[in-house]
């Protein structure tokens, strides 16, 4: 959920911080106030278009700061992050978004430096907008299926991963018998390259890690100077002019004599002897290493040829020997596919031709669950309309089978139709009129689709307009419905909705010093009675309305416990 929310010089904001709780916070408020502005703000934080109408007058840029929670480890904004190399550590989310005055946008998720589209997928899966104008990801036909998957839970997931990783292999399939299918002119000069690449690698005779071992001796003859004059110094120190071993061996002779007069000098004795013989086999051993050592001036360059060679195949084929021997092993497949290439497509069609029964199988079970889920959703969604008093609208999920290929989600289209008065047609949920039936419509889905959608918050922007009454009671329970699911931030202007927050804060507008700041305070219990008699009466709140506004809270707090 979103916690934490700052915005600096934009729009009538000045700069504004505000917390928020879980639940349903409400936002109410005069009109131009700025609510809606609030709104938005998140809207533009999460991805939303910008522009430099949104910068405070007088103010370089506006900006936008906001801190998300996530409680759940499988929360989807995890794997988006991680698909963009984001790190959130302690589950949380700090999304940042500045808006210069000549419209240039800089976006940031906990600290590094993002695209817009970035911000909106990850933003996507943290907040959802709902308007009253707006078409969010309900009102989107394309993504009806996916939900009716959500909603099926394990069985569809299970179901749909079975038919997908068929499917993977089917796709692959399809892509080589395409590639073994083209005209014959591309197929000899695709022959006829690769042929010549095989046969250049095979000409070089290149053995495995040979350019390692090459560059070790190549570091060795070019170094021979240096290992040789090194050697002979330390053999010249040993026995030579130094005669470091006739004196080690003197003092040998000396502690020996000390230990013969004194044993307590036996141990020193025996380990100087020890020194003075494994100096003697070193010395002996740089001699002979000596004697083997050889510059071979026309092994070098025979060295260079070689691995210039090497390199030239490297710039073709691969990095390491050990790729462009890879290379070649693939290639020498592909030469013996495309010559006896109307044997492999015979072979391919016939897997193909299995394929295609397996994924049919597959199909027809994932549709089977697909149509089972339809039917619970619509009961259940029947049930949240006719709690809206709209216990006459139809709701019913419409399947396309698309017969001629397969898709990646399956062989269905699936799309929901509604229809809202005895006698009409169903038409497709994104074709409905906005308005107050619109509204109740939404509310009834998100009460479902809440639960499965894994979003952090639900933001309904006066989503109330055009009710009253019991309908506008029925709303306020659902909104706080929604709520139980998912925390809700809520702009309404009904005192039903208002006596279900569980948080209130209420938006003002002053005139400071010429210019108009909004300001937002948390309402405690009288402030909340004097507000919902505000929504309730208008400008006058008499001791009647305070009455009724009591009234409302306290049925309001009863319909939460239930």
């Amino acid at each position: 959920m979103i916690t934490e929310l700052s915005i600096r010089n934009f729009a009538i904001i000045e700069a504004l911080s505000i917390s928020f709780d879980k639940g349903l916070t409400v936002l109410s408020g005069e009109t131009g106030a700025g609510k809606s502005i609030i709104i938005d703000a998140i809207h533009l934080l999460v991805g939303g278009r910008g522009s430099a109408e949104f910068v405070r007058h007088g103010s370089e840029k506006a900006e936008i700061e906001g801190l998300f929670q996530l409680d759940d480890p499988n929360h989807p904004c995890f794997a988006k992050a991680n698909e963009f190399g984001i790190e959130l550590e302690d589950g949380m989310a700090i999304l940042r978004r500045d808006i210069s005055s000549n419209g240039k946008s800089v976006c940031r998720i906990n600290g590094k430096l993002v695209t817009i589209s970035t911000l909106r997928e990850i933003g996507s899966t943290l907040i959802d907008i709902h308007g009253q104008h707006e078409h969010q990801e309900l009102m989107d036909e394309t993504m009806h299926l996916s939900l009716l998957d959500q909603f099926g839970g394990e069985k569809i997931s299970s179901a749909l991963n079975e038919y997908q990783y068929v499917y993977h292999a089917y796709e692959q399939k399809i892509k080589q018998l395409k590639n073994l299918s083209e005209n014959d002119q591309q197929m000899a000069h695709r022959l006829d390259l690769i042929q010549f690449q095989l046969d250049e690698i095979r000409t070089a005779d290149l053995k495995l890690n040979e350019d390692e071992e090459l560059l070790e001796e190549k570091r060795k003859l070019s170094n021979f100077e240096r290992v040789y004059d090194s050697l002979q110094s330390g053999y010249n120190g040993l026995q030579g002019e130094y005669k470091g071993l006739d004196w080690i061996g003197l003092v040998m002779g000396h502690i020996q004599n000390a230990a013969e007069l004194d044993p307590s000098f036996k141990e020193l004795a025996e380990s100087v002897s020890n020194s003075f013989y494994q100096l003697e086999d070193a010395a002996r051993t740089i001699r002979n290493e000596m004697d083997f050592l050889e510059y071979d001036p026309a092994r070098l360059a025979e060295i260079e040829d070689r691995l210039n060679e090497i390199n030239q195949l490297k710039r073709k084929y691969g990095k390491t020997a050990e790729e462009i021997l890879e290379y070649a092993s693939k290639i020498e497949e592909e030469i013996e596919t495309l010559l006896n290439k109307e044997t492999h497509i015979d072979q391919l069609e016939k897997e193909i031709a299995s394929l295609r029964k397996d994924l049919l199988i597959e199909a027809e079970e994932l549709s089977a669950l697909r149509k089972i889920s339809a039917q619970n959703l619509t009961k259940l969604i029947h049930k949240e309309l006719k709690e809206l008093y709209m216990e006459k609208t139809v709701f019913e999920v419409q399947f396309v089978r698309n017969t001629e290929s397969f898709m990646r989600n399956g062989m269905d289209k699936g799309e929901f139709y509604l229809s809202t008065n005895p006698g009409e047609p169903l038409k497709p949920l994104s074709k409905i009129a906005s308005g107050g039936e619109l509204s109740r419509i939404m509310l009834a889905l998100k009460s479902i689709f809440s639960k499965h959608q894994g979003v952090t918050s639900i933001i309904f922007d006066e989503v109330d307009t055009g009710v009253s009454g019991r309908v506008a009671q029925a709303i306020a329970e659902k909104i706080h419905k929604v709520a139980v699911n998912s925390q809700v931030l809520c702009i309404s202007h009904l005192p039903q909705v208002a006596a279900m927050a569980d948080t209130h804060l209420y938006i003002a507008k002053n005139i400071i010093e010429g210019r108009t700041k909004t300001t937002v305070k948390s309402l405690n219990e009288s402030e909340k009675i004097k507000e919902i008699g505000r929504m309730i009466s208008g400008v006058e709140i008499t001791e009647l309305t305070k009455e009724h506004a009591k009234e409302l809270l306290q049925l309001a707090e009863q319909l939460k416990i239930h």
